[in-house]
This record gives C-alpha cells, structure tokens and sequence, in this order.
C-alpha cells in the first residue's frame, strides 16, 4: 500500500473486503455471485460486507428468493 502512496492505516483486511463486495455487487447487480467470490457462508455476512442492516437485508432476499 505504501508503494502507492496509500497509508496502511486506513487499510485493513476487513475495509478492502468490503470495498471488494461493493464493486463485485455495483457490477454484477447480483448478491449470491458477491457470496460466491468472497466466501462469506452467511447471507447475512454477505449483507454486512455491503453495508445493508439486517431487517432490509432480509427485505431483500426474500425479494430475489436467496
């Protein structure tokens, strides 16, 4: 990250795994393929790498049938 002028800090596995979910989701539209590539054994988890709450996490997978 330093050799790119980025400080560590502001750089921890968890924050680059979500910044991961959310460009896998804005280009894809499709939240079981942001499950599959990142592993995650939740939905919920899948949810929480996005950002969503819960309640509206579980709004919306009963919208899509996950």
């Amino acid at each position: 990250m330093t050799a790119i002028g980025l400080a560590l800090s502001g750089y921890g596995t968890h924050s680059l795994r979500r910044t991961k979910a959310v460009e896998i989701y804005r280009k894809t539209g499709n939240l079981r393929t942001v499950q599959l590539l990142l592993g995650p054994t939740k939905v919920d988890s899948t949810f929480r790498y996005l950002g969503v709450e819960l309640e509206d996490a579980l709004s919306i997978a009963e919208r899509i049938g996950i």
